[in-house]
């Protein structure tokens, strides 16, 4: 579909530390931005809680031309559990399995010349062991659905993306040459989507999203949150709409024109991350919170 691109992967982490040594030290991503909120998403971003959050978005170059994973952090979430929706990242990095090696990060060997390694919170890339290429590295996002050809027929008619190949068991698809491909794996079950669940992000011009949602609402479809705009502290409002597949996937399209604005790469980023991680004081932000509202709270919960 004309204009649109693929843009990251949302995830939720309980352990910013944790996580930030991931990215930095075994798939040697670099921080684009770091944002703090006060309260939480008017479009869920940072899942269904109403409380304190930050988003990271993290990746090999900037969000212009490279696919990223945006991760977000609930104040006072100790953990998520993971569901069989989100099913694996692929990265062609030489570099990322000789970093996890020197570490001693576990690896597992998949095929000839193709590792998996768990992120914290137990989210899988596959790291190919071939050098980056010159353009992005993030080769494409598995997820799985329960029936292969209702979300392909969706996912083409609904969200305009070009089929590319498939087999009885798995599709792949995009929005054009050199960009993250989307991956569908049937698992030939429900697809359950836990407390860890996910959401992948596209762009598309900014006149194209009443169209989005005209075209899912006139077909019965599911839309998660009509089209909004959602503001950030100091930069751009972008405008989103979100939807869900027949597997409750849910999918992010953005205005493009003010999201190329917003997602500037920040040369803080990282600074701002340690700085909010070395002053997270999470648990008695919570504490304080639940007494206010005369509900009892223990750390964790």
């Amino acid at each position: 579909m004309s204009g649109r691109r693929a843009l990251h992967f949302v995830f939720k982490v309980a352990d910013r530390t944790a996580t930030a040594k991931f990215y930095r030290e075994i798939l040697g991503m670099k921080f684009l931005r770091h944002e703090e909120f006060e309260e939480g998403c008017a479009a869920t971003c940072n899942g269904p809680y109403d409380g304190k959050w930050s988003k990271s978005m993290v990746g090999y170059g900037p969000e212009d031309n490279h696919f990223v994973t945006e991760l977000t952090y609930n104040y006072g979430v100790k953990s998520y559990d993971l569901g069989n929706d989100f099913l694996g990242i692929t990265i062609q990095c030489s570099n990322a399995v000789a970093n996890a090696k020197k570490a001693q990060w576990p690896l597992t060997i998949e095929s000839e010349g193709v590792w998996s390694v768990q992120a914290p919170g137990g989210y899988r890339f596959y790291l190919v062991d071939k050098p980056r290429p010159a353009g992005d590295p993030v080769q494409k996002v598995a997820i799985g659905v329960s029936n292969l050809q209702k979300s392909v027929d969706y996912w083409t008619s609904k969200c305009g993306m070009t089929l590319y190949e498939q087999t009885e068991k798995s599709a792949l698809l995009g929005f054009g040459e050199g960009q993250c491909r989307l991956e569908l794996l049937d698992q030939g079950e429900p697809i359950e989507h836990k407390t860890a669940f996910g959401r992948v992000a596209f762009s598309c011009p900014r006149e194209q999203l009443p169209g989005i949602e005209a075209a899912s609402k006139d077909a019965g479809e599911t839309i998660i949150t009509p089209l909004i705009s959602l503001d950030t502290p100091g930069k751009a409002t972008v405008e989103v709409v979100i939807l869900g597949d027949p597997d409750g996937h849910e999918i992010c399209f953005v205005g493009d024109e003010a999201f190329r604005e917003l997602s500037q790469v920040d040369p803080k980023a990282d600074g701002l991350l340690d700085e909010g991680v070395a002053a997270d004081k999470s648990d008695e932000w919570f504490a304080k919170k639940k007494a206010k509202q005369g509900i009892q709270w223990t750390p964790g919960s």
